[in-house]
């Protein structure tokens, strides 16, 4: 096993199944996209285990909790990790996390995205450590996210280069 399959063991975590998309939905690209060293990382969210969406849908601040909110931010960082073991194989491919953008549904005067997002952040640390796991990290208000999700993060991370 990896280092980093080993510290999922540990921490109890099991990466969740594949978006399973709305009927009707087709998502005409990549969850992940391999561009020479680094993975791109398409805008995700919260899912189950079994790849449905996460409840509860809405605005943080009117309908979601911030507490249910940075819950929805660590499922979202599991489903990031999900696509990644998928498109790469092995996590321990992440040398380093360099980029995250956290989109936080927000109701209007709602202004704690940071707090929100930092249900990911918090994941990813706890997974890949302090070094690899550090990101540079935006946390902003939107006014509607697809499907009513409370919470999409894209970013970046880069990889080891690969012998041949």
């Amino acid at each position: 096993m990896s280092q980093i399959s080993d510290r999922l063991a540990v921490l109890r975590i099991e990466l969740p199944a594949p978006l399973r998309l709305p009927p009707g939905v087709v998502l005409p690209f990549p969850m992940v996209r391999i561009v020479g060293s680094r993975a791109l990382i398409s805008g995700h969210g919260p899912t189950n285990l079994d790849g449905s969406l996460a409840m509860p849908l809405g605005k943080v601040g009117l309908d979601v909790t911030e507490r249910e909110a940075h819950e929805a931010a660590r499922l979202t960082g599991l489903a990031i990790l999900g696509s990644l073991q998928r498109q790469l194989g092995d996590l321990d491919r992440i040398v380093a996390w360099t980029r995250i953008f956290g989109m936080v549904n927000s109701a209007p005067g709602y202004h704690r995205q940071p707090a929100v997002i930092n249900g990911f952040t918090e994941l990813i640390q706890e997974v890949f450590g302090p070094e690899v796991g550090a990101h540079a990290r935006s946390a902003v208000g939107v006014a509607e996210l697809p499907f009513g999700i409370p919470v999409e993060i894209e970013g970046e991370v880069e990889l080891a280069s690969s012998s041949a």
